[in-house]
């Protein structure tokens, strides 16, 4: 004899139920039909999460070589995410980045496209100070690359904009140029998300070459001009 359950309300035919014989065990529970929702997990959590991993990171001549860890600044549920290169002195020594000259530069230049910095989110392709300020070896770039995408899908932006050609390389590549890739924008998938990105000049690099200063204009022009297509609010 095959047994079935079913719900009571149901409504069912006796003899047809007879004529199958088949004998159905009716319920009193009642069917829940409400699915629960995932749980949402925690921005703030998670980028605490995977600045302890950065923390834990063994045999790194960067980390062994700085103050301190240089994680991250700004809104964390903004809509537009900065990756610079690395820290320098004056980041090294106050633990945010883009906080020496450069950074003042960079509050000048979001300030030109009407945007506060600390509308913004912030972060760097790798988060201790290379030495003497240097440009980050492509091991340590490659070594620091995983917890760059793990930060980019935490903060997961609708426009994300790549500052020098270390940010550039860290998700694109070490065979491409900056003077050919910036002011145009591309798309990248990190995690099987895909992300619209710019790569654009650093403010470093307009400091030593201030006549490059006017791609960079041309480039932030375009990066307003889509936060208004996109309605984002910033």
């Amino acid at each position: 004899m095959i047994k079935k359950l079913i719900n009571q309300n149901d409504i069912i035919n006796s003899e047809l139920i007879n004529s199958y014989g088949l004998e159905y065990i009716f319920s009193n529970r009642s069917i829940n039909r409400i699915k629960t929702k995932p749980q949402v997990e925690n921005k703030s959590e998670l980028l605490e999460n995977l600045k302890k991993k950065i923390l834990n990171i063994d045999n790194c001549e960067l980390k062994n070589n700085s103050t301190q860890i240089v994680f991250n600044d700004g809104d964390h549920e903004s809509p537009i995410m900065i990756i610079g290169e690395g820290p320098g002195e004056k980041e090294d020594e106050i633990g945010k980045p883009f906080v020496g000259d450069a950074g003042v530069l960079l509050n000048k230049m979001l300030n030109a496209i009407n945007i506060n910095r600390n509308k913004i989110y912030i972060t760097n392709v790798v988060n201790y100070r290379p030495p003497n300020n240097r440009k980050p070896e492509p091991i340590e770039i490659a070594k620091y690359s995983n917890f760059l995408r793990e930060h980019i899908s935490i903060i997961n932006p609708k426009l994300l904009i790549l500052m020098g050609s270390t940010a550039m390389e860290a998700l694109l590549g070490s065979k491409i140029k900056i003077s050919k890739e910036r002011g145009s924008w591309k798309e990248i998938i990190v995690k099987q998300k895909t992300y619209l990105i710019m790569v654009t000049f650093h403010p470093a690099y307009l400091l030593r070459l201030p006549d490059q200063k006017k791609y960079s204009w041309l480039d932030l022009k375009k990066i307003r001009k889509k936060i208004d297509e996109l309605n984002l609010n910033i």
